[in-house]
């Protein structure tokens, strides 16, 4: 009885629906964060009478046939590159991007990761990194005797030093866009690496065209939006159910055929 295995992929199918749900829902205070999305695609199917096939002697040809599907399967957990809102936090180093683009990331291994976390900090030495102590790239050094920071919409960070009246410019920010951001591989702690799928980084100075810009003292908030969030967990539960009410009446129809004498 196929619908025992059928209605088994369509309750594991649930299950990851739920999970991405789930996820969505436990990042909605995480900084920059971007919602998923499953997307899901019918598996196989078995060809009982093959469309197109002839019926007669004559050549008369079945118009539909008959073909069984065999269930369902996760095909992607997609990532919805929306703009999430911006909040205030009055913080000099908090940055967001208004519009595409990813602050580039110095990891550990000299590896370049991507993310839409403007939450940036001095390390011991003056330089610009992450919560974690990952450097911004290009590296960027704020000298010691500098009395306040300023970054403007294009990139710039400009330092007041004692007893100067002009601002100096101590680096420029750059980011990066992608032809599918979608492709990108998240690894956690907000950070994404390119993959093929992504294609090669395209680097620009914020504002150009193309290119979002910075808003200072801003951060960006997460896209999760909590009733749809809650109405897709909803529906998934149903689903489930309604396929777990499947695998109970195939199994009652496995018993009265087993209970034939």
């Amino acid at each position: 009885m196929r619908s025992l295995d059928i209605a088994a992929t369509g309750m594991l199918a649930q299950q990851r629906n739920v999970e991405v749900v789930a996820n969505n829902l436990a990042n909605m205070n995480t900084t920059a964060f971007l919602r998923r999305r499953p997307e899901f695609h019918d598996l196989l199917y078995q060809n009982i009478r093959r469309v197109g096939s002839t019926s007669s002697d004559n050549g008369n040809e079945v118009p539909t046939g008959a073909q069984l599907g065999l269930g369902v399967k996760l095909a992607a957990v997609y990532r919805i590159h929306e703009q999430g809102n911006l909040t205030a936090t009055d913080n000099t180093l908090d940055m967001a991007i208004q519009g595409r683009g990813f602050f580039q990331i110095t990891l550990p291994t000299g590896e370049t990761a991507y993310t839409r976390d403007g939450t940036f900090q001095l390390n011991s030495q003056g330089q610009i990194v992450t919560h974690d102590g990952y450097l911004l790239n290009p590296n960027i050094t704020v000298p010691n005797n500098a009395i306040d920071v300023t970054i403007n919409a294009s990139g710039e960070v400009l330092v007041k030093l004692e007893n100067q009246v002009n601002l100096s410019n101590v680096g420029q920010i750059q980011v990066a866009i992608f032809q599918n951001e979608p492709g990108l591989e998240a690894i956690g702690d907000n950070l994404f690496i390119e993959t093929e799928a992504s294609g090669n980084p395209q680097t620009g100075s914020p504002g150009d065209e193309g290119y979002g810009s910075i808003l200072q003292g801003f951060l960006e908030t997460s896209n999760v939006n909590a009733v749809e969030e809650i109405s897709n967990l909803i529906s998934a539960q149903r689903a489930y159910e309604m396929n777990s009410k499947v695998i109970q009446a195939s199994d009652e129809m496995l018993g009265t055929l087993s209970n034939l004498r």
